[in-house]
């Protein structure tokens, strides 16, 4: 549709309030809202979607033809790019926690760097990316460190799973948590067998102090108490039953390091 043929069915639109006359509007102009999004795709952040920046560009779309002024000089193809345009930037803006100076910093890189992959067929290297930029590389590592700092996705989003399915990026992640591994839960409940085991070899007494001292959480003095004995006994007995345990448990040394 020409600029003319644009012009006179949004004046019908703006006199008679047809919605046939609007929607025709819109529709010739939607190609825009795409060109604006898909050329800004780059910026939009991965837990977003790439339809709600369009969904945005055509509200704003919407809004410019009940604002469009055509006494000010601009077509309307031209009103309704920079309306379209400021839109989807505000929308980005709204989502980004980065500062403005950070992403136009971003921009200068990604522009040297295509600059000079033009010209030499190959990316530029660390310190020849910072000359480029006029920092030094230690700059250049802040600034990257930065824009990756900034580069903030979803857990839920989707990503390539197996068998070419798809995953949300959450089940993908290694777990931190040991307890939730199999081997390792079968290897401390080894640990834990073999640890009752040489428990179970050791005196009625030794089991006693044991229990007063680690479980009750008595001081020596205290256990002495219980037991009717003298504090450097309860000693003498506690350090014996730690050399037991160590001598009956020493072939499973390894195994205990891995579940502690």
């Amino acid at each position: 549709m020409s600029q003319t043929e644009l012009l006179e069915l949004w004046r019908r639109y703006r006199q008679s309030g047809d919605l046939r006359a609007r929607d025709r509007l819109v529709f010739s102009l939607a190609p825009i809202v795409k060109c604006i999004v898909y050329r800004k795709v780059r910026e939009i952040p991965a837990y977003r979607e790439v339809d709600d920046f369009i969904s945005c560009g055509l509200e704003a779309l919407i809004r410019s033809l009940d604002r469009y002024d055509p006494e000010r000089g601009a077509t309307l193809e031209q009103f309704a790019w920079t309306r379209i345009h400021g839109a989807v930037l505000d929308e980005l803006r709204r989502f980004d926690w980065a500062p403005r100076s950070l992403r136009r910093a971003e921009r200068e890189l990604h522009r040297c760097r295509e600059r000079f992959t033009v010209l030499h067929g190959r990316q530029p290297t660390r310190d020849e990316l910072a000359e480029m930029l006029a920092i030094s590389p230690q700059e250049l590592d802040r600034l990257l460190g930065d824009l990756d700092r900034s580069d903030v996705g979803s857990l839920n989003a989707l990503v390539s799973g197996e068998d070419d399915g798809h995953a949300e990026r959450l089940d993908t992640l290694a777990s931190t948590d040991r307890d939730s591994d199999p081997e390792h839960a079968a290897m401390r409940e080894r640990a834990i067998a073999r640890f009752r085991a040489a428990f179970g070899e050791l005196s009625e007494r030794e089991r006693k102090v044991a229990l007063l001292l680690h479980v009750n959480n008595l001081t020596l003095r205290e256990a002495g108490e219980v037991l009717g004995v003298s504090e450097s006994r309860v000693c003498q007995i506690h350090s014996k039953l730690k050399r037991g345990l160590r001598e009956r448990l020493s072939e499973d040394e390894q195994l205990f390091l891995e579940v502690a």
